[in-house]
């Protein structure tokens, strides 16, 4: 790639010198009313050609990331156009769809950096240009490059700058995509003349569009690709080192944390907030240039020459939709020497790579100690949780609609002994553990869901024998059970937000008390990695992705069990039944057996007639060494809720924020997902930020096919809004600002919105849509705050799913 990439560059550049020769004559000699008059060519932009390169890394690439990449970043960007880097921009984009729910067979991955190497490559799989190819000169750079062509046609059709956008456009993010051809453009422009790029957003402003156009003409130089520091060099070569010992049981473990960080940013201490690294499997060795081994999963076998586990920097644009960091550091290779190499255990044979073996990492790592596993899992919980929401999985509502809105997530204690805790027990009922990619694609789907609920069930019904068999406890003494991050670590306790068909997960427990919560164990924790990260399949066909959903249905279920073991036997039914009103008869099975631990009572000495409430304070209590107590935006049921200092810009802006946290039910419908907020403070110090995520409620979330528009299945009165400290999501659907001396004014009008009409008044006060002609500047000062907020851990937002009212 690099070699490809650099002659590209180095040709156009060749010609770049011969082009502006014949401008400059051409302008000498002829006069302004004889030049070219093609509408399609920014002469003018041409004739004030700069003699040397633009550079791409300090001037080109900063324009893309703000304005391009924030819907060109993603496996699911439009057309497959992948803007992130220059090796996104030269492999161009596809007419094939990434995401596809209704796909019956398989598609070849097409993952940029892994299943090809060259343009010619792509070219072969079907991706067209959006630069010039052909040669020639500056002018025809332009005329041949379906990405100058696009940027040109906005230019030339700008969209409307107050109102809503025309019905032209299409904002469904499973809209059909056109992806013209350059062949095919002038059609394409002839019938949609303002669908020029950036798509459905304002224009780019002189200085944006003038770099950028002249780039293109220059024959879009690339200049040096960025490298790793010298800090990290270091390190890398010190993690590789350790990562491909010799020994079976480094191997062992070596293979561990690969099929468990494949997707992991991973950042070493001591280095540049923004380097980062992804560990991968290359058929060349540390000290030699990489060449990843192409495979769907990371339990897929890498087939028989020797293989080594390298780290590959990443200089690509990094966006939030798929940030997921792991820091590396001297105590945390310290820390996994004493987890997986110290600790006494012999690996007398590795694991072969059969699918029935890999797929089932309770098989595959059984040589190491579960508590060790478990321990590296709990470590970082949220990074393994958040796979699941940031992974590929998470694109699609056939995904993501498993999971309520907003729920709480806590982890039982590794050192309480508990049945799921014993390696005799798991290897036991191991047979009962398997998920649906051990089997292919060649089962039915009814037939795979028939097998894997018969083995749930003995699952169920095994760890109901040895429920029966626990002595009771005070509900204090309960607490003991789970895990409480041993003091320090936030882990402990999650919140998970579902906007629709994307999520995020927040440490500390978030909004009101909820109406469902997951513990986690060992088992259920290992599983939902390999169900929804290791093993899901992006480019799987829809057998893949219905048996998925639902063997996630089980998974789901089973934290939940676990959750209301800690509440009084009687009341146990009632609630869950409460979460499954209108529940299929087929899902409905679930709940016909085993039932006998929901008799079996293990936690008693509850005071009050809401044991849910009762719980859900106790667990606060037991983790308020690691988070403040309560909420005091979305829990504070009085006027003494003061989550700052008095007098500060934050206590102002808070108070008036918690009525809007007050709002419920059909009062929410007109609002969207999830909105940032800006608060303008005077200019000597800093303006505030807030999320406002609202939770829709379900009678059940064991039907697949809801959407946005159908919630056949809402329970619209018990809607919710959680309002958040900074900001939350990777897909901002609105945004809003307010000067704080307008905040309580901005609270009682928006606690007024009561229907539509009174939302599109409320946005004609405080709200930005895609026309206004502020866009960009709020959008960037989001983004910026976002820097400011999490250094390490921001992205670039995806306004894919940017509303336009």
């Amino acid at each position: 790639m690099d070699l490809c990439r650099h002659s590209i560059g180095s040709s156009r550049f060749r010609l770049l010198a011969c082009s502006i020769s014949l401008l400059i004559l051409s302008a000498c000699a002829t006069s302004p009313a004889k030049q070219p008059s093609s509408p399609d060519i920014d002469y003018d932009l041409l004739l004030t050609l700069p003699e040397k390169p633009i550079p791409f890394q300090s001037r080109v690439k900063p324009i893309l990331e703000r304005r391009c990449v924030v819907c060109h970043g993603c496996y699911d960007a439009p057309c497959q156009l992948k803007l992130t880097s220059i090796e996104g921009i030269l492999r161009g984009s596809s007419k094939e769809k990434a995401y596809n729910s209704r796909r019956l067979e398989p598609i070849a991955p097409n993952r940029l950096f892994v299943d090809a190497n060259s343009t010619e490559e792509w070219r072969q799989r079907g991706f067209s240009p959006v630069l010039n190819e052909q040669g020639g000169s500056a002018e025809a750079n332009l005329r041949n490059s379906l990405l100058y062509r696009l940027l040109r046609q906005k230019q030339r059709n700008p969209q409307p700058r107050i109102g809503t956008l025309p019905e032209d456009f299409e904002l469904d993010i499973n809209r059909d995509m056109l992806c013209p051809t350059l062949d095919e453009y002038d059609e394409f422009a002839q019938q949609h003349p303002l669908w020029g790029m950036p798509y459905a957003m304002p224009n780019l402003n002189d200085e944006e569009y003038r770099t950028l156009v002249q780039w293109i003409a220059q024959g879009s130089p690339v200049g040096a690709i960025p490298q790793p520091s010298v800090k990290a060099v270091v390190q890398l070569e010190r993690w590789e080192a350790f990562l491909n010992g010799p020994s079976n049981k480094q191997q062992l473990a070596s293979r561990y944390l690969y099929e468990h960080l494949f997707l992991a940013h991973i950042h070493f201490d001591h280095t540049s907030t923004r380097e980062f690294f992804q560990l991968v499997r290359s058929t060349t060795p540390p000290g030699q240039p990489i060449q990843e081994i192409p495979t769907n999963r990371p339990y897929d076998d890498p087939g028989p020459a020797p293989f080594y586990y390298r780290l590959r920097f990443i200089h690509s644009s990094i966006v939030a939709k798929n940030h997921t960091v792991y820091q590396w550091s001297d105590q945390r290779m310290a820390r996994y020497k004493s987890l997986f190499i110290e600790v006494d255990y012999a690996v007398r044979q590795l694991p072969s790579y059969e699918a029935k073996v890999a797929a089932n990492p309770l098989t595959t790592f059984a040589a190491i100690p579960q508590k060790s596993r478990y321990r590296f899992l709990l470590d970082d919980a949220r990074f393994f949780i958040e796979g699941f929401i940031k992974g590929p999985v998470c694109r699609g509502q056939i995904a993501l609609n498993v999971i309520e809105d907003r729920f709480w997530v806590f982890f039982l204690n590794p050192d309480r002994e508990v049945i799921t805790s014993d390696p005799a027990f798991i290897e036991q009922v191991n047979g009962y553990l398997r998920i649906p990619t051990e089997e292919g694609n060649d089962a039915g789907i009814l037939e795979l869901w028939t097998q894997y609920w018969k083995r749930q069930k003995q699952y169920m019904a095994a760890k109901a024998k040895a429920f029966k068999g626990m002595h009771p406890h005070t509900l204090n003494q309960a607490m003991t059970y789970l895990w409480d991050g041993d003091g320090s670590n936030q882990n402990a306790g999650l919140t998970i937000f579902r906007h629709f068909d994307s999520g995020s997960v927040r440490f500390g427990l978030h909004g009101d008390y909820p109406e469902t919560t997951w513990v986690i164990d060992y088992p259920l924790l290992e599983r939902i990695h390999y169900l929804l990260v290791a093993g899901f399949d992006l480019y799987g066909d829809l057998s893949h992705q219905l048996t998925t959903r639902l063997f996630m249905d089980f998974l789901r279920m089973e934290g939940e069990d676990h959750f209301l073991a800690f509440l009084p036997a009687a009341q146990r039914k009632v609630i869950r039944d409460g979460w499954y009103v209108g529940t299929h008869k087929t899902i409905g099975k679930l709940f016909q057996a085993p039932l006998d631990w929901m008799k079996t009572e293990v936690v008693t000495d509850y005071q009050t007639d809401d044991p849910q409430r009762e719980l859900y304070q106790q667990i606060e209590q037991h983790l308020s060494p690691l988070f403040d107590a309560g909420d005091p935006l979305n829990r504070c049921r009085s006027q003494s809720c003061q989550s700052t200092v008095a007098g500060s810009d934050e206590q102002e802006a808070e108070q008036s924020l918690r009525l809007i946290a007050r709002m419920q039910g059909k009062q929410l419908e007109p609002l969207p997902d999830i909105a940032f907020l800006r608060i303008k403070t005077p200019p000597e110090r800093p303006d505030l930020a807030y999320t406002l995520v609202r939770d829709k409620a379900y009678k059940n979330v064991t039907s697949m096919f809801q959407n946005a528009e159908n919630r056949t299945l809402a329970d619209i009165d018990h809607d919710r809004l959680t309002i958040l400290k900074g900001l939350e999501g990777s897909y901002p659907n609105f945004f809003f600002s307010v000067p704080l001396e307008q905040i309580d004014t901005f609270a009682k009008r928006f606690t007024s919105i009561n229907n539509e009409q009174d939302y599109l008044a409320f946005v004609g006060l405080y709200g930005y849509r895609r026309t206004n002609h502020q866009f960009w500047t709020v959008a960037d000062w989001f983004q910026q705050q976002s820097q400011q907020e999490l250094p390490l851990k921001t992205g670039l937002f995806d306004l894919n799913r940017y509303q336009d009212r």
